[in-house]
């Protein structure tokens, strides 16, 4: 190809030369294909790509489609139900719901109702009229130990960080969430401005690396958590342990995201990638934990503590139970997110293969709960690819009390899946802080469509509870979903994640064979 291309470019120039010769317009022609030769050149004699040194000047069409193949199948050759992570069913309801269009669809499902995975709501005869439900039910955040509980709704912004969205993302969010009465999760990013701006509910996320609340050595700053944890739109304060798209890794803001304002905003140095630590310093042990928790609910106020995980070794979540029942100190709320959830940047063999499927994980959080008598003082928050009514009623069914949702909201925001949160190249202003790119995104547009959906959204579940014959989202247990677990064998949640005895998990002789190992293993003086 080399030689092909060696003749290609002589014969071009000659005939070029012939022709002007004749009339010399021809010679614009150069314009044309004398660069395209002289990349040609360049391909042959530079040695990092063998592709285009073996084929110069054609072998940079390889790269061209690479770069164009997300969009060109998400747009000419997958189908409804073929995209991932959110197809282009999933990807239109939002859009729909966000702009207050009927997400209503004609002629029957597309999905196979017959392949291992299908799952379906058991509707009652009893159903009731939707007017018999309250229209947003809250839930209450508040163990016996929290003097300010927060009343939530059931379906939320999950964590997302200004630095790896932009400030016209975050202020459309929380604006969002102010009109729609319903939370807006910080993200480990700290507490910005913008989080505080538009007056939205706000849940404080705190991570290994204590963005907004630490040293200049980065340890745990209880001055500068104090000084923001006692402020009004702050409701909620969450200690992050992982996040489903790569625990035990600690976040990634790349440091082409790293603006002298994000700098400040989460008391770090400008200039490199900011990079969480994979473990928090303020403590080491569940002990240790529990006092911490004492700490940040003192400097708050008494507002609700929570901690937010992708369970991994079940020992560890355990230890956490016997630290509480130890001490006798308790988490308000827990915020479980499945190993399906999403992230701006994460390495890939984390984001498919680390932690814990979203379904699994609040099955075991609930029955550790309700083993060791927790339950009735501490909400479970489940976050992780909800996106639907039906994603909510599957998670309230498997035991969570409310939900969150960050890819969601995103496209509600109008994100279309480009999947480049991680360039700092987001066509659509959300994921970036190119300031050409933001501008486009308008958060007094924007944030109307992030209420619409999450009123819709809720709208939904609780139509299909009303369906169920269900009051409250407290109604929804684990036999209102089925499953097909193999092609002529349906399960419901209850038989595939059997519910353990309230109490079970305080003495040994009570503890579940499949729960025993880890149960043993659990110590309150290590993780």
């Amino acid at each position: 190809m080399r030689k092909a291309f060696l003749v290609f470019s002589i014969t071009s120039l000659s005939i070029i030369a012939i022709l002007g010769y004749v009339n010399l317009k021809f010679l614009l022609l150069l314009l044309i294909f004398v660069p395209l030769i002289l990349m040609g050149l360049y391909d042959m004699y530079q040695s990092k790509h063998t592709i285009r040194n073996n084929f110069p000047l054609l072998g940079r069409v390889r790269y061209l489609l690479e770069e164009i193949g997300p969009e060109m199948r998400q747009y000419f050759i997958e189908t409804d139900t073929a995209g991932k992570p959110f197809n282009r069913l999933e990807r239109g309801m939002i859009y729909q719901r966000s702009k207050s269009v009927s997400a209503n669809k004609p002629f029957g499902t597309q999905l196979d109702v017959y392949n291992v995975g299908y799952e379906w709501i058991n509707h009652s005869m009893n159903a009731l009229p939707f007017n018999k439900l309250a229209e947003n039910p809250r839930v209450k955040i508040g163990s016996s130990q929290c003097s300010q509980p927060y009343f939530a709704s059931m379906f939320n912004i999950s964590a997302m960080s200004y630095g790896s969205l932009s400030k016209n993302a975050v202020q459309a969010l929380n604006a969002g969430a102010k009109a729609g009465d319903f939370y807006h999760n910080t993200g480990e990013g700290g507490l910005s401005p913008y989080h505080l701006e538009s007056g939205g509910d706000v849940v404080w996320n705190i991570g290994t690396g204590y963005f907004s609340t630490r040293t200049s050595d980065g340890k745990f700053s209880v001055e500068e958590f104090e000084k923001r944890a006692i402020l009004d739109n702050v409701k909620m304060i969450e200690i992050k342990f992982s996040q489903g798209a790569k625990p035990g890794h600690g976040g990634i803001l790349p440091k082409a995201k790293v603006t002298d304002e994000i700098a400040h905003i989460r008391l770090v140095t400008k200039g490199n990638d900011v990079v969480s630590p994979p473990k928090h310093s303020a403590f080491s042990t569940p002990l240790e934990l529990m006092e911490f928790v004492k700490l940040l609910r003192e400097k708050s106020g008494g507002k609700p503590i929570g901690m937010k995980l992708c369970v991994g070794n079940k020992s560890e979540f355990i230890a956490i139970c016997k630290a509480m029942i130890a001490t006798k100190t308790y988490f308000d709320f827990i915020t479980v997110d499945g190993g399906e959830g999403g992230t701006g940047a994460a390495p890939p063999e984390y984001s498919d293969h680390v932690g814990m499927p979203l379904r699994d994980a609040i099955a075991f959080v609930y029955d550790c709960l309700k083993g060791f008598g927790l339950k009735n003082e501490i909400k479970i928050i489940a976050s992780g690819k909800v996106v639907s009514g039906f994603d909510i009623i599957r998670a309230l069914s498997l035991g969570a009390d409310l939900c969150n949702s960050a890819r969601g909201m995103m496209m509600a925001l109008g994100c279309i899946q480009a999947l480049e949160c991680h360039a700092n190249t987001c066509p659509t202003g959300v994921a970036t802080q190119d300031p050409d790119l933001v501008k486009g995104l308008v958060p007094q547009e924007k944030s109307v469509r992030v209420a619409q959906y999450q009123k819709e959204t809720v709208h939904s579940a609780l139509e299909l509870m009303a369906s169920a014959g269900l009051h409250h989202p407290d109604e929804v247990t684990r036999d209102v979903v089925s499953t097909r677990v193999e092609h002529n064998k349906v399960e419901t949640f209850a038989e595939t994640f059997p519910e353990v005895k309230e109490g079970c998990l305080l003495n040994p002789e009570s503890v579940p064979n499949r729960l025993y190992y880890f149960w043993k293993k659990a110590s309150v003086e290590r993780f």
